[in-house]
């Protein structure tokens, strides 16, 4: 009997081992496909940046036949820092907020963006709902409802 449960065991330990190999293989196999993907798009990126710059120099020394060099310099810097400002602006408004962390505002509507789908068979909000305002009204001094007033004369003690 004891000869069945080492062969049990070895057989046990040789199909872990078959597994954690094949495993690393598969994870080997697509880690080196990301790699190379990783690659091309650096490269791809790095092009592109050397290709905007020599457009950019294009322009400039196009915008120097009729102005002085440094004149010609200054527009350039202002048009790609306008650029810039532009695409800036338009990421971050382009919907590039995580689920969940978009607030609401006053209006009930979603502050940076369109709220995220409801959960599947569509019953309730995929978050809690915000109110648009903090319990209390500061303006008129109303206090928190359910709350006792505090009087700030008299010394309060924190619960233990």
């Amino acid at each position: 009997m004891d000869h069945l449960e080492h062969l049990d065991k070895q057989l046990v330990d040789e199909l872990a081992q078959v597994a954690r190999e094949a495993v690393r293989d598969e994870l080997r196999e697509q880690t080196r496909k990301q790699r190379r993907t990783a690659a091309l798009y650096a490269a791809s990126g790095a092009t592109g940046l050397y290709a905007g710059a020599a457009l950019a120099l294009a322009a400039g020394l196009a915008l120097a036949l009729g102005l002085p060099g440094w004149a010609a310099a200054l527009v350039m810097a202002a048009v790609l820092g306008v650029g810039a400002y532009v695409l800036r602006g338009a990421a971050r408004s382009g919907g590039g907020h995580p689920h969940g962390t978009a607030s609401h505002g006053a209006t009930g509507r979603v502050v940076g963006g369109t709220p995220p789908a409801g959960p599947s068979g569509g019953h309730g909000m995929p978050y809690p709902p915000v109110p648009p305002a903090a319990p209390g009204n500061p303006v008129t001094g109303d206090p928190v409802p359910g709350m006792p007033e505090a009087d700030p004369d008299i010394p309060r003690r924190r619960g233990r």
